[in-house]
């Protein structure tokens, strides 16, 4: 089934064959997939997840889409005895292909790209500082920090602060210009929810748009990505896969059951806009953004990024940091998620929720996993087996 009538370049549905892929092992995904909905040696308690969708392929054939488990298991978590409150049967809802999950920190994967897209017209220049285009952020000695350095976690931001603290939005915004760096920028690697933070500051700033708006109209309307945004209509909720019963003290809010609205605590106090986190998506949109960046930023007669703009996505920066390979936005090199598709040019990220997404330019494949790990609760998500599992299984599948 093709879901782009544009030119034969579109993503399809077809066989193990077409794609490339060998049949047999490519059936061990959805093997090694339905062993993680129990407990397992590492997980002796409960799941890892309550449910998952699997998408794997190989050139413009996505040979596996598979769902398993619930999307909507429990109504609560029970922290006295460390239980899931379940729903009825009849009132709890299986996952399905086209289920939506909350993607965490595969958001900072668009907020990445909207910059490239600028760098590539010109608008944004990689070492320029980020205090020529936004003068407030270079308060508390941030003034040398570069917008290459925000890409690629080298800025010297501390990982994270509790925003959702302060009352207002401005007080929000405020509290992250005047935070001062940890480390000197450009002398060490440490993973930062600020970095995308700050880079969607700069992105409204200089296009004069929020970023949901620039997610829209740059990407997900021209990739027909109708199930990609942030702050999902309500009318979504029963097609989206809940995550955490959210409360203190686990949680920095207390939300109770989290299902259709952003679980990150700081993208929700944000109003569901965030750099770092906030959009909702489903298997197939991710595997359409997948398909465009292996093909050098272009899907079908749709262009997102030229193809030099785009390689810079699979190029290391982080040369002088062995072991966190980036490329801007994008990790590369990681095998503890990325399995035996590991290569200096995979490229992916993962999200909290238990969202994953592996990108190998060698190969031509892609694989993404979205399952909700942190429903019902935080604390059940443990690790990254699932995903090097999957990842092994669909490198064993490539013929060579």
């Amino acid at each position: 089934m093709v879901r782009d009538d544009d030119t034969g370049m579109a993503l399809r549905h077809g066989t193990a064959a077409e794609a490339g892929l060998l049949p047999e092992r490519l059936a061990e995904l959805v093997t090694e997939a339905e062993g993680f909905l129990g407990p397992t040696p590492t997980h002796p308690t409960h799941p890892w997840y309550a449910g998952a969708v699997v998408l794997a392929g190989r050139g413009r054939t996505v040979a596996l889409h598979h769902a398993l488990g619930t999307a909507v298991r429990y109504s609560a978590y029970d922290e006295k005895t460390d239980t899931g409150v379940e729903l009825p049967p009849g009132r709890r809802i299986a996952m399905a292909e086209d289920t939506i999950f909350d993607l965490a920190s595969l958001t900072k994967l668009f907020t990445a790209l909207l910059a490239v897209r600028r760098i590539e017209r010109g608008e944004l220049a990689l070492e320029d500082e980020v205090s020529a285009y936004l003068p407030e952020f270079g308060a508390a000695g941030k003034q040398d920090i570069t917008v290459r350095q925000l890409l690629t976690h080298t800025s010297g931001l501390r990982a994270w602060l509790p925003l959702y603290d302060e009352p207002t939005y401005e007080g929000k915004v405020r509290r992250l210009l005047n935070d001062a760096p940890i480390s000197p920028p450009g002398t060490a690697y440490l993973y930062s929810d600020l970095n995308m933070l700050a880079l969607q500051l700069l992105l409204e700033r200089i296009s004069g748009h929020r970023l949901d708006t620039l997610l829209h109209d740059e990407i997900t309307a021209p990739l027909r990505m109708h199930r990609t945004r942030y702050n999902p209509p309500a009318s979504w909720r029963p097609r989206i896969a809940a995550t955490e019963d959210a409360r203190k003290p686990w949680s920095g809010l207390d939300l109770g059951l989290v299902w259709g609205e952003v679980h990150d605590e700081n993208a929700y106090a944000l109003g569901g806009v965030a750099g770092h986190a906030g959009i909702f998506s489903c298997a197939w949109d991710l595997a359409v953004l997948a398909r465009m960046l292996l093909d050098g930023g272009a899907h079908g007669r749709t262009r997102i990024l030229g193809a030099d703009a785009t390689a810079l996505l699979f190029t290391d920066f982080n040369t002088a940091f062995p072991g966190h390979a980036h490329g801007l936005g994008f990790e590369l090199d990681q095998r503890w998620y990325m399995g035996a598709l590991t290569s200096p040019r995979t490229a992916g990220h993962t999200g909290f929720t238990g969202t994953s997404m592996v990108l190998d330019p060698t190969t031509d494949t892609f694989l993404i996993v979205l399952a909700n790990s942190v429903h019902p609760v935080r604390s059940w998500r443990s690790g990254s087996a699932p995903r090097v599992a999957l990842a092994d299984a669909l490198a064993r599948a490539i013929a060579q």
